[in-house]
């Protein structure tokens, strides 16, 4: 049992020193110091994470270091040209820094006393606390330097380069405007861990952009130009994934075969990487030969690219649809004579504007069984009318149905149809694949103008 404590007994616990207290608020105040560099360094490296464009990563950054860290925040970038130019500048006060008041090229560097020339020589970050009138400078770069602080009434400022891997990519500029809240050297080592981050993360922009633009070249290398083939116009389209730095496996192709049939085709293999664009130029060459070793009805031509793709190269599928477009006799219509694969439905749009997917001919992926019966079907082209072939990314969007997708595409390409073949392509590839998640292959072909009604002389 707990002993019984006497009432007259004096209280043995110790009231803490105030030296005591002072040391535990200095810890606390420690410990919080921490915890905001802390979620600085991480929202900022979650604002240029979020998007792989520069400019607007930088402007994300900027809006979170505004108030945060500083009163105001500039980047400058050089660019392919090594010129430096004004990315950003966010204000606390955003009528002060309104959209494109400082931005733009700057004057050149070389031989410049401004601190954003010696940084990007690599020197820094650098504690600004006095600020000359721009007035006592003829040097083009510190003049305008100099006008920046001013306008923005600086009091004291860090300017850290933009450095990573060796190089530098520009100069990071950070102002305060009171003195009570001034910029000090104890902040240098976090602009400067925050200056590396930039850099790595621009780095890294620039390192997808030229990735992506060199799969874009691959892909397009792999692609052939379309034949001219009078009457018959003809325009093909690929655009690749801009959100990705992938290459995918979808394709267009056309041809002439001996007696003067237009081959049309348009296909997609399954995947986006390396492997699904060799794929796609060996089934392109394969169908290629297949399609001239004899003329054959366009299923017959599919079940044959089925057996021998099954053979070279199992479990692998695609889509793909194979038509000729010719005609019967002078006189004739133009008529189509295709088959589709598990391919969205080639869209036929009459010179009034009138459209529908033609849904004749369909089976089911290539790939999945070589012995599946290929059907073909055959459609009438009226004069004037447009034939459009496409892969899916055209239509596709998150989170909305397919069928959403193909109206949209009945819809624009309706409005489009006595457009010029080239604007209707341009057009159709502008208002429907803007957002960039998948690869876009089209091949369109037109057939002539209607015949003009002869004129009635009268007496």
């Amino acid at each position: 049992m707990r002993p019984r404590q006497d009432s007259a007994a004096p209280d043995r616990r110790e009231e803490a020193r105030p030296d005591e207290v002072a040391d535990v608020y200095e810890v606390d105040e420690q410990v919080q110091d921490a915890l905001d560099r802390l979620t600085l360094l991480i929202n900022a490296a979650e604002a240029l994470a979020s998007t792989l464009d520069i400019d607007t990563g930088i402007r994300r950054l900027c809006r979170t270091l505004v108030p945060g860290l500083a009163d105001w925040c500039a980047v400058d970038l050089l660019d392919d040209e090594g010129r430096l130019r004004r990315v950003a500048v966010e204000h606390r006060d955003f009528e002060r820094a309104a959209a494109g008041l400082y931005e733009g090229v700057l004057p050149p560097s070389e031989g410049s006393a401004a601190a954003g020339a010696r940084a990007l020589q690599g020197v820094g970050p650098v504690l600004l606390t006095e600020f000359p009138a721009p007035q006592e400078s003829d040097d083009p770069l510190h003049v305008r330097e100099l006008e920046l602080f001013g306008r923005l009434e600086t009091d004291t400022a860090v300017v850290a380069p933009l450095r990573a891997r060796r190089q530098v990519f520009g100069v990071l500029t950070l102002g305060r405007t009171c003195r009570e809240t001034a910029l000090t050297q104890d902040s240098l080592a976090l602009v400067e861990d925050l200056a590396h981050r930039v850099a790595l993360a621009i780095d890294n922009a620039r390192l997808h952009a030229e990735v992506q633009h060199t799969a874009e070249r691959l892909q397009r290398s792999l692609l052939p130009e379309v034949p001219d083939h009078p009457p018959l116009e003809l325009a093909a389209r690929y655009q690749s994934a801009m959100a990705t730095a992938r290459v995918g496996g979808d394709w267009y192709d056309a041809f002439v075969l001996p007696d003067g049939a237009l081959a049309l085709i348009i296909g997609d293999i399954a995947g986006h990487d390396l492997r699904a664009a060799i794929m796609m130029s060996q089934t392109r060459n394969m169908l290629r030969g297949i399609a001239c070793d004899r003329k054959e009805p366009p299923g017959k031509i599919l079940a044959r690219l089925d057996a021998a793709h099954h053979i070279l190269s199992p479990q692998q599928t695609l889509t793909c649809v194979y038509g000729l477009v010719e005609k019967m006799g002078e006189d004739e219509p133009w008529q189509f004579h295709y088959a589709a694969a598990g391919h969205p439905a080639p869209l036929l749009v009459t010179h009034d504007g009138e459209t529908r997917y033609l849904t004749g001919g369909r089976s089911m992926l290539l790939g999945m069984d070589p012995a599946e019966q290929r059907p073909a079907a055959v459609e009438r082209l009226p004069p004037g009318s447009t034939l459009l072939l496409y892969t899916d990314g055209l239509i596709e969007r998150r989170a909305e149905g397919l069928d959403r997708g193909l109206a949209r595409l009945r819809q624009h390409a309706a409005a489009l149809a006595r457009e010029p073949l080239e604007a209707f392509c341009d057009e159709l590839l502008t208002g429907l694949a803007d957002d960039g998640t998948d690869d876009v292959a089209m091949i369109a072909v037109r057939t002539g103008p209607p015949r003009a009604e002869p004129s009635v002389a009268t007496a």
